[in-house]
């Protein structure tokens, strides 16, 4: 039998990469590519994790739905970010239905890729800045790590670990 692997599923926007904040403290996704501004030490921590997990995006993007953004837009981001970064593969959902079972807090996503890519859930992290990122997580049976940003919205479920800046994982993964 061949032995399931390890992954990090990262949230995008606010996690990855800057997002706007609205009047409300509340995150908004970038909607185009010069708008994608990375966070300092994100590319050098993930060629680190790179050695012992596959690296995964999953991300809700609404505005396309929403018709607030173009769906072009949302995959020259993601098509930048996969150049620049060591990212096996993205998942998106672009519907704005909370019942979808690919958006956030669902676990489509995290399904689809332990599917494919025949990944042990139990040893495998979701990290993000968001609640729905972390119930995520939770209900998928992954390790989960919250970036806190601060924002006006509370955690559903408890995550794993909490920390504020991205370069903490540094402590958490011991690299």
């Amino acid at each position: 039998m061949v032995k399931a692997k390890k992954a990090i599923f990262f949230d995008r926007d606010g996690t990855l990469i800057k997002t706007k904040i609205s009047n409300d403290n509340k995150p908004i996704a970038i909607k185009e590519l010069n708008e994608c501004i990375i966070f300092p030490s994100v590319k050098k921590i993930l060629n680190k994790l790179k050695k012992n997990f596959l690296i995964f995006v999953i991300t809700n993007q609404p505005d396309v739905a929403n018709k607030k953004n173009l769906k072009l837009n949302v995959i020259k981001v993601n098509n930048y970010l996969k150049k620049v970064l060591p990212i096996k593969k993205f998942f998106v959902c672009y519907c704005n239905n909370n019942k979808c079972n690919f958006r956030k807090p669902n676990i489509g996503m995290i399904l689809k890729a332990k599917k494919k890519y025949n990944l042990d859930l139990a040893n495998s992290y979701v990290i993000g800045d968001r609640w729905k990122d972390i119930d995520s997580g939770n209900k998928a049976g992954c390790i989960t790590i919250f970036l806190e940003k601060k924002y006006n919205e509370r955690l559903k479920t408890k995550p794993n670990y909490t920390i504020n800046y991205f370069y903490k994982l540094k402590k958490i993964f011991k690299i």
